[in-house]
């Protein structure tokens, strides 16, 4: 039985799956989105058909996400059975309940930033010998210098937005740090305010804040 989201408060209209309909698994207060007839081992295993059923498991939760509160899964969560996704809301409900609860009105934005590479330094071709070498050497230690600061930097930076957000800094990719904060969806335009008052204090690199997405970061 695959399983999309926990919640609470059931949404008005459910979307499609990633091959069928979906239902709802309640139990005191507490319910499970799910693809009934969809098993991990039914998944598709080619490249171009995984790759399209994670977009499927990621649009029914943006779109659950637009009418409720939810506790997103991650792709290929499934139970053996009804029975024991059951037994396990009953087990974990005073947990989720809580996280519930406190994500009430939350949305995750990701927040990029993009590192100022190291300016490019050329060696003179008139340079040659230990000249040349101990040109190369200054280089390397200049760089190494570069990345300390920028990493101190970094550092500093995402303190500092520690201080007034929940965060998580997600994995690095290209030179692309991830920072994701849990902000206040009614109060969105705030988030912005924040996002100038950050790209004042001497971030590390380009900046750039994403939309309103379900809290993917913040359910553990």
């Amino acid at each position: 039985m695959y399983t999309y989201a926990f919640l609470s408060t059931p949404p008005s209209t459910l979307p499609e799956g990633i091959f069928s309909s979906l239902q709802m698994v309640s139990i005191q207060g507490l319910a499970a989105l799910v693809e009934p007839d969809l098993a991990a081992e039914s998944l598709p295993e080619t490249d171009q058909q995984l790759v399209q059923a994670v977009l499927s498991h990621d649009r029914v939760i943006r779109e659950l996400f637009e009418q409720t509160t939810v506790l997103p899964l991650r792709f290929g969560t499934c139970f053996v059975s009804r029975q024991g996704l059951l037994e396990h809301l009953q087990a974990k409900r005073t947990e989720y309940l809580t996280k519930l609860e406190e994500l009430e009105g939350k949305a995750e934005y990701a927040l990029k930033l993009k590192s100022i590479a190291f300016p490019e330094t050329e060696i003179g071709t008139d340079v040659k010998g230990k000249d040349y070498f101990l040109a190369k050497k200054q280089i390397y230690q200049a760089q190494a210098a570069w990345q300390l600061e920028q990493q101190t930097e970094l550092e500093a930076w995402v303190e500092a937005i520690a201080q007034q957000y929940a965060c998580v800094r997600g994995k690095a990719d290209e030179g692309v740090e991830r920072i994701y904060v849990l902000g206040d969806r009614q109060s969105a335009p705030l988030l912005p305010t924040s996002f100038k008052t950050w790209q004042l204090q001497s971030a590390p690199g380009e900046i750039g804040l994403g939309n309103p997405l379900p809290p993917y970061h913040f359910v553990s």
